[in-house]
C-alpha cells in the first residue's frame, strides 16, 4: 500500500502537525520539529509531546509513516570543527526530539565540503557524525536525503550515499530518503521506462532498497542534470507525469511515507487524490 503525504505546517506546536495532514487526506506527513531556520529552539514540552503521540493515534498515523526533517542550517559535513560541532549539537537535538515524540526515522541532507576538504573527507566527516548521533540516541534511523548536487554539496550520486552507510557502526539505524527533482536534476533520468529501471536498478546495486525508508515527490523546474534544486508542483516540470505513475505501480515503494515538498500547499489535497488516481 503507498502512504502519499505531505511536509506540513506544525506551527503553533508539533501537535498540529497531524490533524494539518488528516484535512489534506494524508496517509503520511512530513513536519519540523522545530524552527528549520535557527540553531537553537525551546525544548518540546510535555503538553505537546502527549498531543502529538494522541493526535497521532487518533488520525491513524504510525511512526513508520511519519519522516521528519531536521535544520536545513546543519552541515554534518563541515570543513571547519566549530561548524562541524554546532552541526553535530544541533543534528543531535533533532535526534532527540524524534526520540521524545515516538518516531523512528529522521530525514537530513548529508552536508558539504564548502570546497576546501574533499569528497572523501567529507563524507567521512558525515558517517561519523551519524556515528556519533546514534551512540547518543535510541530507536531513531538517520535518512540521509539524496541531493541534487547543487555547489559543493554532496549525496548526489547514489554511490557517495553508499559510502556513507558503509562506514556507519549500526546499520539498522541508518536509511535513506529519495527525491525525485533532487534524483533528476542530479542526472538520474526518470522519464522513460528504461531509465526509471536504470536508475533505480542502480540504486539497488549502489545503496540497496533495504535502505529505502521514505521519498519526497517532487516535479523539478529545471531540467535533467542541471544540479539546481527547484522543486515544481507535480505534472507542471521537466519531469512529467509518467514518472509518479511508474512510482504508484511499483510495489518497491510501498509502505513507506511518501512526501510532497512541491511548492502549492493550496493543492495538495488534490495532488494527493492525482497520484492516487495513478
Amino acid at each position: 500500500m503507498k502512504y502519499i503525504g505531505a511536509h506540513v505546517s506544525a506551527s503553533g506546536g508539533v501537535e498540529n502537525a497531524p490533524f494539518n495532514a488528516h484535512e489534506i487526506g494524508a496517509k503520511a506527513f512530513a513536519l519540523f520539529t522545530k524552527n528549520q531556520r535557527q540553531w537553537k529552539s525551546a525544548p518540546l514540552t510535555k503538553n505537546s509531546i502527549a498531543l502529538f503521540r494522541e493526535n497521532c493515534l487518533k488520525y491513524g498515523y504510525k511512526p513508520s509513516h511519519i519522516l521528519p526533517h531536521d535544520s536545513y542550517l546543519i552541515n554534518l559535513g563541515h570543513p571547519e570543527q566549530e561548524g562541524l560541532d554546532k552541526s553535530r549539537e544541533a543534528f543531535l537535538d533533532e535526534m532527540s526530539r524524534c526520540e521524545q515524540l515516538g518516531l523512528d526515522r529522521l530525514n537530513f541532507h548529508p552536508g558539504g565540503s564548502l570546497g576546501k576538504i574533499s569528497e572523501e573527507e567529507c563524507l567521512k566527516r558525515i558517517a561519523e557524525s551519524i556515528n556519533i548521533t546514534l551512540d547518543k540516541t535510541h530507536g531513531v534511523i538517520a535518512v540521509i536525503e539524496n541531493t541534487a548536487g547543487q555547489g559543493t554539496n554532496l549525496g548526489f550520486k547514489f554511490e557517495q550515499i553508499g559510502f556513507i552507510i558503509s562506514l556507519v557502526d549500526d546499520k539498522s539505524r541508518v536509511g535513506v530518503c529519495i527525491d525525485t527533482c533532487h534524483s533528476f536534476a542530479a542526472g538520474y533520468d526518470l522519464t522513460s521506462d528504461e531509465s526509471f529501471n536504470q536508475t533505480f536498478k542502480n540504486f539497488g546495486e549502489a545503496v540497496g532498497f533495504q535502505y529505502l525508508k521514505g521519498m519526497h515527490i517532487n516535479d523539478s523546474k529545471k531540467g535533467f542534470g542541471s544540479r539546481v534544486d527547484r522543486h515544481d508542483s507535480l505534472g507542471k516540470g521537466t519531469l512529467g507525469l509518467e514518472v509518479f505513475r511508474r512510482l504508484m505501480h511499483d510495489p518497491r515503494f510501498d509502505d513507506i511515507p511518501l512526501i510532497l515538498e512541491t511548492p502549492d500547499e493550496t493543492i495538495w489535497k488534490e495532488e494527493i487524490q492525482l497520484l492516487y488516481s495513478l
